[in-house]
């Protein structure tokens, strides 16, 4: 499987959430990195048209 590089980078979410999401990523086995990935992917996978995605 081919590794894709990631990078880091600084979001600030309210204290309640960022609790819920971790509480989520640990019920869903998954790292907190791996899960907001996967999440995010769905979201805008679910929200957007292959046209309106940018690199």
């Amino acid at each position: 499987m081919t590794q894709v590089a990631k990078r880091q980078f600084s979001v600030y979410l309210p204290a309640d959430l960022i609790r819920r999401v971790k509480h989520a990523s640990v019920d869903a086995d998954e790292s907190l990195s791996a899960f907001v990935e996967r999440v995010l992917e769905d979201h805008l996978r679910r929200s957007h048209s292959p046209s309106e995605e940018r690199s």
